[in-house]
Parts: structure tokens; C-alpha cells; sequence
């Protein structure tokens, strides 16, 4: 998941204002319409990760929680099957109207739970409500087909219907976007769903439920449960295997999502994954290298590194290397500001939590161990609090050091050389993850070819962003099944029906 690009003009001070207030905070998980704790009463502290210190508690829920959002979910379903499109595109429509006018409300509680900067949490809103409001547009344009008939007198009819019961899990980079861009879609379906937040980012799935209510959603329709990594494990059992879940929707690492697609498979159920990314950033010397590391900036440290189609890898043309990493390197110390989100002029904060710091970490000192050279960077930045850490550039990398074919996901660039285009290729193809790629050349032909060989879901040709509601966003090979965004991410609920008319000759 990624942002897109932000100007902002709120003033500081008002927002400042916001993320101590935090009205929007919910305490209580979301079933059938209700605000309710776990039936065990037990609770559990969401951290900022700019001071490991508590923004607040919600509920710690188990199996049990989870199948009752289940059950609501599905007597739910039962009556927003039969709305019409159009009913369904109005729901939308207010609630992203809602959702706009508490635009500052939720980048306030973003930037606390997630870390942040302002013009981060401001960008992941506008992308993620820009999700409703295309959704609130393609509520009404998913549409069947007649087939010619290759009997006399016969009709055949394909229609698509809502599966059901949708099982969202969400990751915590980019909270808000991913349960829109889900949610958005399924409910234009006419799905209806179970959103398990992580349990870094839970509050700001309770403000996106807080306000569908506001707006209209029926009850059942959404509903959020929160739970401690202690009981995730048994909770998304339930949201796997549940009789009345048709599909599991699931963001997250690799990992993870092979365990919920075994799961999910005992009951033959549909499952929409997108998965982890190891993004080669490609340059050829024909490329305008000042505007091309403008755009590794964006492709590399956006949410602090933390983004599944973030650059992992930057592949650089020997004739270009030396002056790319010069620019590279003055640009980083010149633009990456790092500080807490709420600091005037930061743009990179915190990684989410200890353990994330801890690994970015011991894949920069592995590499340096082993002859990788820092040009800026490679420590904690311990100034700001134990989880920050610097945006770094390693030159010297090599294959038998871990960080040159794991996903970072931190802010750690690392760039290598390559002599050829098909070495190139061959290098950026080296990887079982297949989600996103970014090439920066001037010529045309190289383009086309480049965009026909990579064997990634998503190639993006001089530009470091690439993900909006209307292209499809999603990965090949490990890095998922299925698309989001677009048309495409509203068909991923539903299922085709085909129907034959017969008998259709005049007297029979």
C-alpha cells in the first residue's frame, strides 16, 4: 500500500490541538451496530510508536467475539444482498462525504497510532477515502453479459451476485486505506464483512466504523473486533473457517498469508491476498537522475520504508551508478527530515514498534559486517525515541548478505550495479515476490520491453508512486491473489451465474 502525493495547508497548531484531543477515539469494539467490549472484559493498550507510551485500550476479543461478528455479518447480509446498486452507491456516497469532513479527525489518530508524519497521515486519508468515492461510483456499473447462444430457441444469462460474508484483515502501514479499499469494494458488491484490524492500528478501524455509522451503513454490515496478538491466531481461525465467511480479504506479510489461505482453503473459501513486495527500482543511463532520485525518495521512504511496494531494491547502470548515489546520497540528507509525526517539518517517523526497529537494524549491521559500505545513516535514532531509525544508503551489497533479497521494509535503500539490460531483468526477477517494479529510462522501446518482462503485478514507468482507485493493485507469484482498486477489486466479491434460458421458441 502506498500514499499519494499531499500538499498541505492545515495549520500545525490546529492539528496539534486534534492529536491531543483525539474525540474520535473508540474504546469499544463494532458488532451489529453496537459498541461493545470482549465478552471476557479483557482489554489491551495501543502504544505510540513515537513514545512507546498508551493512546488508549480496546477490547482484547477471542474466538468467540469473532464468531459473533460473524453471525451478525451474515443475518446482515440476508437484506443488503437485495439493495439495489443504487442504494448501495448513496451509502457510499455519505460516507465518504463523512469521512471528508473529518478529514483532520483521522490523520490526527493516524499520525498517534501509526506514527506518521501530518503530510503522511493527510495523504493515506485522501487516498483511502478516494476509495469510497470510486466505489460509490462502480456500485453501479457491475454489470452481466448475454452470450450468444450456440442452441436455437436458447438464452444464456451471466450474471454476478455477492458472495457473502467477507473476512477483512488489515496490516497496520496503512490503516486506513486498506480497510476503504476493501471495504469500499465489497460493500459496492453487496457484501457484507468482519474487519480485524492490526493490533498496532485498531483505533482508526473503530473511527472508519464510527463513521459509516454516522452515515447510514445498516447495522451488521460492518463490523470491526480487536484483538491481542495473543488471540489472533484463534480469531482469524474463525474468520477462516467460519461456515458463513465466503471469502477472506487479507493485507500483510507472506508469512501470514499463507497461514490464512491454508485456513481458508478447508473450506474451499475465496481469498483475495496481497502479500509482501521486494520492488527493484531500475535505472538506465538514459534517465534524468535529478528527477529519478526525486522519485526513489518518494518510492523509498514514504511511512518511513514501511510499504509493501516501497523500492526494496535499486538496480543501478554502471555508467550512471556513482552520480545516482552521489545526488541520492545529498538528497537524503537534505530532504529526509526524521522526528516524532506531530514535529514541524518531519517526514519520516517512527517503524511501528521495537521488533520492527530491532530487524531493519540487524539486516543493515549484517551487510556492513560482511563489506557493505554506509554512505548516510545505518543507526538508531535514538534522539527521537528508540524507535526511529535513519534513512540510510548502502553501496557494496552483495547476493550471500541477507538484506539484498529480504523485503526491509524500513528506511534503508540499498543500491547495486548492473551492466546490461538483461542482466538487469534477470536480477529483478530473481524473487519469489512479484508485487511491484519501477524503471526509469527515457527510451521507449526499452519501456515496452521492460514492462512485458518483469514478472511483477505492477510496473511503474518513471514514477515512484503508482497505486489510485482506478488501476488494479495487486501481485503475482508470492505476492498475493487477486486485485484491489478498480473494477477488478469489486468482481474479486462477487460470484458469476450462469443461467440458461430454454424454450424459448414461439408455441412451446
Amino acid at each position: 500500500m502506498e500514499l499519494i502525493r499531499v500538499n498541505t495547508s492545515m495549520n500545525l497548531n490546529k492539528f496539534l490541538i486534534l492529536n491531543r484531543r483525539l474525540h474520535l477515539l473508540k474504546s469499544k469494539a463494532y458488532i451489529n451496530g453496537d459498541w461493545v467490549n470482549a465478552q471476557s472484559n479483557k482489554t489491551f493498550s495501543v502504544l505510540d510508536p513515537s513514545t512507546d507510551k498508551p493512546i488508549g485500550t480496546v477490547p482484547d476479543m477471542d474466538a468467540t467475539d469473532a464468531k459473533r461478528a460473524v453471525d451478525a455479518a451474515a443475518e446482515a447480509f440476508k437484506t443488503w444482498r437485495n439493495t439495489t446498486a443504487k442504494e448501495r452507491s448513496y451509502v457510499l456516497r455519505r460516507w465518504f462525504g463523512i469521512c471528508k469532513e473529518n478529514r483532520d479527525n483521522v490523520a490526527a489518530i493516524l499520525t498517534a497510532e501509526a506514527g506518521k508524519p501530518l503530510s503522511e497521515s493527510l495523504g493515506e486519508f485522501d487516498y483511502g477515502n478516494a476509495f469510497l468515492e470510486f466505489f460509490a461510483d462502480t456500485a453501479r456499473h457491475i454489470n452481466g453479459e448475454i452470450v450468444s447462444s450456440p442452441w436455437p430457441n436458447k438464452q444464456i444469462l451471466i450474471t454476478r451476485q455477492p458472495l457473502g460474508v467477507v473476512s477483512v484483515i488489515t496490516p497496520w502501514n496503512f490503516p486506513y486505506a486498506m480497510i476503504t479499499r476493501k471495504v469500499g469494494a465489497l460493500m459496492a458488491a453487496g457484501c457484507t464483512c468482519v474487519i480485524k484490524p492490526s493490533e498496532d492500528t485498531p483505533l482508526t478501524a473503530l473511527v472508519a466504523a464510527q463513521l459509516a455509522e454516522q452515515a447510514g451503513v445498516p447495522k451488521g454490515v460492518i463490523n470491526v473486533i480487536t484483538s491481542s496478538r495473543e488471540n489472533a491466531a484463534a480469531v482469524g481461525k474463525v474468520m477462516c473457517q467460519d461456515p458463513n465467511v465466503g471469502c477472506v480479504s487479507f493485507t500483510g506479510s507472506t508469512f501470514v498469508g499463507k497461514i490464512l489461505y491454508g485456513l481458508a482453503a478447508s473450506g474451499v473459501k475465496r481469498v483475495a491476498l496481497e502479500l509482501g513486495g521486494n520492488a527493484p527500482f531500475i535505472v538506465f543511463p538514459s534517465a534524468d537522475l535529478e528527477y529519478t532520485v526525486d522519485q526513489a525518495l518518494l518510492a523509498k521512504f514514504r511511512n518511513a520504508g514501511q510499504a509493501c511496494v516501497g523500492a526494496n531494491r535499486f538496480l543501478i547502470h554502471k555508467d550512471v551508478f556513482d552520480e545516482f548515489v552521489t545526488i541520492f546520497k545529498n538528497k537524503i540528507s537534505a530532504k529526509i527530515k526524521l522526528g516524532p509525526g506531530t514535529n514541524p517539518g518531519a517526514n519520516c517517523g517512527p517503524l511501528i514498534n521495537a521488533t520492527q526497529a530491532k530487524m531493519v537494524a540487524s539486516l543493515v549491521d549484517e551487510a556492513v559486517s560482511k563489506g557493505a559500505k554506509v554512505e548516510i545513516g545505518g543507526k538508531y535514532a535514538k534522539q527521537f525515541g528508540t524507535n526511529f531509525y535513519e534513512a540510510t544508503l548502502l553501496v557494496g551489497v552483495k547476493p550471500d548478505m541477507k538484506i539484498y533479497s529480504q523485503e526491509i521494509f524500513g528506511p534503508v535503500a540499498v543500491c547495486s550495479k548492473f551492466n546490461t539490460e538483461d542482466e538487469a531483468l534477470q536480477i529483478a526477477n530473481n524473487t519469489r515476490s512479484g508485487l511491484a517494479s519501477y524503471v526509469f529510462t527515457k527510451d521507449l522501446g526499452q519501456a515496452f520491453r521492460m514492462s512485458r518482462e518483469l514478472e511483477f503485478g505492477m510496473v511503474a514507468i518513471n514514477d515512484g508512486i503508482l497505486s489510485a482507485p482506478e488501476p488494479p493493485f495487486g501481485g503475482i507469484k508470492e505476492s498475493g491473489i487477486g486485485r484491489e482498486g478498480s473494477r477488478h477489486g469489486v468482481e474479486e466479491y462477487t460470484d458469476i451465474k450462469y443461467t440458461l434460458f430454454s424454450g424459448l421458441a414461439k408455441g412451446m
